[in-house]
């Protein structure tokens, strides 16, 4: 399993960015996939998780529920990210992970996913 991020750059607070992650090679029909970031000093953290056909979306807290949005592109293999009123609190590396069908308190959990995407740098000041 290839997971690509890209997207990442540095943006005013306020502003807005979309992550994209490219995936190819995956065994299953069924899986888990989303966003994880992790901030200077910080444990990583669950963003935004989808159950892959789309069919149930996962956000792991309310600030980011208000302002993300997780989509996917079947036909392209592609998951994304779209962040609107950007804080600098959301600085950090974001990692794409996907795994086998992940529910419950277990979706948002770092330690719940098997395959990972070497990060995309984003930056808010």
């Amino acid at each position: 399993v290839q997971l690509v991020e890209s997207g990442g750059g540095s943006v005013q607070a306020g502003g807005s960015l979309r992550l994209s992650c490219a995936a190819s090679g995956y065994p299953y029909n069924w899986y888990t996939m989303g966003w994880f970031r992790q901030a200077p000093g910080k444990e990583r953290e669950g963003v935004a998780m989808v159950y892959m056909p789309g069919v149930d979306k996962t956000y792991c807290s309310i600030s980011v529920r208000d302002r993300f949005t997780i989509s996917q592109d079947s036909t392209k293999n592609t998951l994304y990210l779209q962040m609107n009123g950007l804080e600098p609190e959301d600085t950090g590396m974001y990692y794409c992970a996907t795994a086998r069908p992940v529910f419950g308190l277990l979706v948002c959990r770092d330690e719940s996913y098997a395959y990972w995407g070497q990060g995309t740098q984003v930056t808010v000041s």
